[in-house]
């Protein structure tokens, strides 16, 4: 049970870190939060979760027996690895410039569509999502399906908690028209986050220096 726990906990810290930077998803649930209310936060993440759902159940259906092979295994982590060490020094590095309120300006059109519509297509329409899955996203899942389905369980529960959580609270401070984190508190979170990735990319570029070690010696 221990392990499962460190699974979500991995899970929620590795999600939270990819839902803090600024992006489409975020930029949406800023505008339409303050002109619809609340609930918008939620039901994007809603729609954005049913799409990484799909995506998490094809991954363990269709490609299980082959991410486990070592090579496979290995070099995913490699690629993990080195991208969450960018990732993370880039982080830090651009915290200091970030603003969760100017993302406002980005928006250039409303969306008419349901709100876990626009979750979803606010996801697709994100390149770095992508990025995410195929590498850093892909990488822990292979760990986590190490626990079986129990493992992927803990693992897409503890990454939709971070998305719930973080866009919840962007939403509800929105919706009552005043932020509830000012841009420093936010700048310091992003900053610990990307020291986390950090810390998880060496962890990745490790595990990936065993299983390669079982393919070439």
């Amino acid at each position: 049970m221990v392990d499962l726990i460190a699974v979500f906990a991995g899970s929620f810290i590795l999600a939270l870190s990819g839902a803090l930077m600024p992006g489409p998803l975020l930029t949406v649930t800023i505008a339409e939060s303050a002109r619809l209310g609340f609930l918008v936060g939620p039901l994007l993440m809603a729609g954005h979760s049913f799409l990484e759902l799909l995506l998490v159940i094809a991954i363990v259906l269709g490609l299980g027996p082959f991410l486990k092979l070592p090579s496979v295994t290995g070099i995913i982590a490699l690629l993990g690895g080195f991208l969450l060490l960018y990732m993370g020094q880039g982080m830090v590095k651009s915290a200091g410039s970030l603003s969760v309120e100017n993302e406002t300006r980005e928006i250039e059109r409303k969306h008419a569509q349901h709100p876990v519509i626009v979750g979803m297509l606010a996801s697709l329409a994100n390149p770095y999502w992508t990025l995410w899955w195929a590498t850093i996203g892909l990488g822990y899942l292979v760990a986590a399906m190490d626990y079986g389905w129990l493992g992927v369980s803990f693992f897409f529960m503890g990454h939709i908690s971070a998305d719930f959580v973080w866009y919840s609270i962007v939403s509800f401070g929105m919706s009552r028209g005043k932020f509830l984190l000012n841009d420093r508190s936010y700048q310091v979170i992003v900053r610990a986050c990307g020291v986390v990735l950090f810390c998880f990319g060496g962890w990745f570029l490790f595990s990936a220096k065993n299983y390669l070690a079982e393919v070439f010696f």
